[in-house]
């Protein structure tokens, strides 16, 4: 009873989380912005999703599920390390191509541009 409440929070919270990355990627102004949502959201959201889909698994014990669980946790630890530092690359390539980064100044700039035109 008390192992399903947990897989249960588990679960809609990565979906949550999940559904946050989505907005913060919407709705953020540049590549930089959207790039921190994106892997802060993902990484976040895979582990507890892949921790409450673990737990479930280990509703049976026997040798098979434990097996099971153990290699969605190492596919967990793998996604812990990867998408930090491929979302880093990433970000290191658009600073190396001079992608320029928001301020509130430029912002300011295209609306006065809007209503001049």
């Amino acid at each position: 009873m008390l192992l399903d409440a947990i897989i249960i929070i588990l679960m809609i919270s990565g979906l949550f989380f999940f559904f946050g990355t989505s907005v913060g990627l919407v709705r953020f102004p540049d590549f930089y912005t959207r790039m921190h949502a994106a892997s802060k959201g993902d990484t976040l959201s895979s582990m507890v999703l892949l921790g409450g889909l673990a737990l479930y698994n280990l509703h049976d014990l026997n040798f098979d599920n434990i097996l099971v669980s153990i290699k969605i946790m190492a596919i967990a630890a793998i996604i812990f390390i990867a998408t930090p530092t491929a979302s880093h690359a990433i970000i290191d390539a658009g600073y190396g191509a001079n992608v320029e980064p928001w301020s509130k100044d430029k912002a300011k700039e295209g609306e006065e541009d809007k209503k001049t035109t």
